[in-house]
């Protein structure tokens, strides 16, 4: 066999390979991504006690009547599904930019407002945080995201440290410039002298005026949620 056949068949080999490892990169790719890449979503965020004594709470807790604060550590973000070339891929943002004030009479929660910086929310992909930010939320013209408390909410009973309780909480979220009215299930606990509150608030995005990115390779579905876990000092 000539040399020339030869080096021509070599060439068609490996052309024939670059397209199978092509196409089964292209199959297996978003399995890459999800599976080892990405890794596994942020779990839901969860109120965490401790019952540790040296957490005891020195406050009266049939009375934490007072002004609470958002303090360090708290975070806010949201939990979506894309689809990236058929395969289902949960994605969760963080942030910690998260600010507010909560007013407590008795043992009844009568005002909130939380305010989240959007902008600075981010997952584990930049382009994705950076389509989100420029053309999605528009985060240039609408920089926070705020959850304003419109109906008192009440403990179930005196709130013990390491305990949790589970409440329902009505307000207006506000994001992306448009505010509608919200229902959040809330889990409350006390932590030492410190609060830690927690919850998830579906949303469809069009409700917002938001649309669900649908680029072809990857789209989201239209609904989501936005999730925070807020330790609060009084």
């Amino acid at each position: 066999m000539s040399p020339v056949r030869t080096s021509s068949k070599i060439w068609i080999g490996v052309i024939a390979g670059v397209v199978v490892v092509g196409a089964v990169a292209a199959i297996a790719g978003p399995y890459v991504y999800r599976d080892l890449v990405s890794g596994p979503p942020a779990a839901v965020p969860t109120v965490a006690l401790t019952a540790d004594p040296k957490a005891e709470t020195t406050l009266d807790t049939a009375d934490l009547s007072g002004t609470w604060k958002v303090g360090a550590d708290s975070f806010a973000g949201y939990r979506l599904k894309e689809v990236l070339n058929g395969v289902d891929v949960t994605v969760t943002g963080r942030t910690s930019k998260v600010s507010g004030d909560l007013t407590v009479d008795g043992l009844t929660l009568t005002q909130a407002k939380v305010t989240v910086e959007v902008g600075s929310i981010a997952t584990d992909e930049p382009a994705r945080d950076a389509y989100f930010r420029s053309s999605a939320l528009q985060t240039d013209k609408f920089p926070q995201a705020t959850f304003t408390l419109t109906q008192p909410v009440t403990a179930t009973g005196t709130p013990k440290p390491g305990d949790v309780q589970t409440l329902q909480a009505t307000g207006e979220l506000s994001l992306h410039g448009v505010t509608k009215p919200v229902t959040v299930e809330l889990q409350v606990g006390l932590n030492g002298n410190a609060g830690q509150l927690s919850g998830s608030i579906p949303i469809t995005f069009a409700d917002f005026g938001v649309d669900a990115p649908d680029l072809g390779f990857v789209t989201v579905e239209k609904t989501g949620s936005v999730e925070f876990l807020l330790n609060l000092e009084k």
